[in-house]
C-alpha cells in the first residue's frame, strides 16, 4: 500500500481516479476546496470502495495556492507520491479572467512542487491538457506535435511543464509524468458519481445530459461546417473510468523506476462528432437531445485526436470503453441524479 495526495481530489476526473486507487488498496490525502466540486462525491467514493476505504481516505479542506493549506496535507502522514488535479480549466472564463488563471494553474502548481520538495516527496502525476496542442498541424496528434496553446487556459498548463521539465536537471529524485487528456466524458456504471459543474456546461457532455434529462432546452452546437463527414467538430472522447485507471498505472511506472520525465496523451485515439456523440446519447438513453446549429467558435479546431500509443508502450494501458460505454454511464448518472450533487 502507497500513500498519495490527490490535489482536487473531490472533482469529475479526481472523485474517480480516487475510487480506482482506494480500490487498488492505497491510501489518500485528498486536499480541496470545493470551489467546482462537492464533499458528496467523497461521501460516495468511500461508499463505493468499501468498509475499508474510510479509514484510508483523510480530506483536507483546503487551497492549493495556500501553503499552510499544503504543508497541513503533507504533515498528516509520508505521502509517497502526488496526482495534481486541482486548477481552473474553463477556456472562455480564463480569457476574461487570465490573471486568475495564472494564479490558480501556475501559481499553485509553483506552490504544491515548493512543498513537495520541502517535505521529501518528489513523485508527481500532473493533469494536463490537449488544449497545448492548438490547431493541430495532423492528426491523429503524437506528444512530439508543437505546443502552440490558443488562450490562457492552455499557456497556464503550457506554463507548468516548462516548469516541471526544469525540475530534474536542479536535483536528482523527481519522477514526473504530465498527461494531456483529449476529452474525458462519462460517469462511473453505478451512477453515483459522475460530472456535476457549476452553473452552465461548458463542455459538451454534461450540457448533453443536462439536456436529455430536462435542465436545459436545448444544446447549441458550435459549427455545422467543418470539413468533417457531417460538419461538425470531431474530437477524442475517453471515458472517465479509462482516464482514472491511466493515473494508477502512472503511479505505478512512476515507482518503478528512477529518475524520469514522462510526457504522454491520454486519450481512445478514436475521433467521434459533435452530431454521432448527440445521436449516440440520444439512442443510449431513449431521450430526445434537441440542438441547433450555431456559428463555430473562436479558437475551436475541426478535428483533434490523441496518437495514444506512447501510453500505451510506457504503461501497458489502453482505452477499454466505447461511446456506447460513455453515454449509458453517463445517462445512469444524470438520471439517478438529474440537478447533481447535493449543495
Amino acid at each position: 500500500m502507497a500513500r498519495f495526495l490527490i490535489t482536487g481530489g473531490a472533482g469529475f476526473i479526481g472523485s474517480h481516479t480516487c475510487l480506482v486507487l482506494l480500490e487498488a488498496g492505497h491510501a489518500l490525502v485528498v486536499l480541496d476546496n470545493f470551489a467546482n466540486s462537492s464533499p458528496e462525491s467523497l461521501r460516495r467514493v468511500v461508499e463505493l470502495a468499501g468498509s475499508s476505504a474510510e479509514a484510508r481516505l483523510k480530506l483536507v479542506r483546503g487551497d492549493v495556492c495556500n501553503a499552510s493549506d499544503l504543508d497541513q496535507a503533507f504533515a498528516t502522514a509520508p505521502v509517497d507520491g502526488v496526482i495534481h488535479f486541482a486548477g481552473l480549466k474553463a477556456v472562455g472564463e480564463s480569457v476574461s479572467q487570465p490573471l486568475r488563471y495564472w494564479e490558480t494553474n501556475v501559481g499553485g502548481s509553483q506552490r504544491l512542487l515548493t512543498a513537495m520538495a520541502n517535505h521529501g516527496c518528489r513523485t508527481l502525476v500532473f493533469s494536463s491538457s490537449a488544449t497545448l496542442y492548438g490547431y493541430p498541424e495532423a492528426v491523429p496528434i503524437p506528444e512530439s506535435a508543437p505546443v502552440r496553446p490558443i488562450n490562457p487556459y492552455g499557456h497556464t498548463k503550457a506554463a507548468v511543464e516548462r516548469m516541471l521539465g526544469d525540475l530534474p536537471a536542479s536535483e536528482p529524485g523527481w519522477r514526473i509524468a504530465c498527461r494531456r487528456y483529449f476529452n474525458p466524458v462519462g460517469a462511473h456504471p453505478s451512477g453515483r458519481i459522475g460530472e456535476d459543474p457549476n452553473g452552465i456546461p461548458n463542455n459538451l457532455f454534461p450540457f448533453i445530459s443536462q439536456v436529455a434529462v430536462g435542465r436545459r432546452d436545448r444544446l447549441q452546437v458550435f459549427g455545422g461546417d467543418w470539413p468533417t463527414a457531417d460538419g461538425s467538430g470531431v474530437r477524442d472522447y475517453i471515458h472517465v473510468m479509462d482516464l482514472a485507471e491511466g493515473h494508477l498505472a502512472a503511479l505505478d511506472a512512476l515507482l518503478a523506476s528512477g529518475d524520469q520525465l514522462l510526457t504522454l496523451n491520454l486519450g481512445s485515439g478514436q475521433g467521434h462528432s459533435v452530431l454521432e456523440v448527440i445521436e449516440t446519447f440520444a439512442e443510449t438513453s431513449g431521450q430526445r437531445v434537441p440542438y441547433s446549429i450555431a456559428a463555430r467558435r473562436e479558437g475551436d479546431a475541426a478535428i483533434t485526436v490523441a496518437d495514444p500509443r506512447l501510453a500505451q508502450q510506457k504503461l501497458h494501458w489502453r482505452t477499454r470503453r466505447s461511446l456506447i460505454d460513455i453515454c449509458r454511464d453517463g445517462w445512469a448518472w444524470q438520471q439517478a441524479n438529474p440537478n447533481g450533487y447535493p449543495r
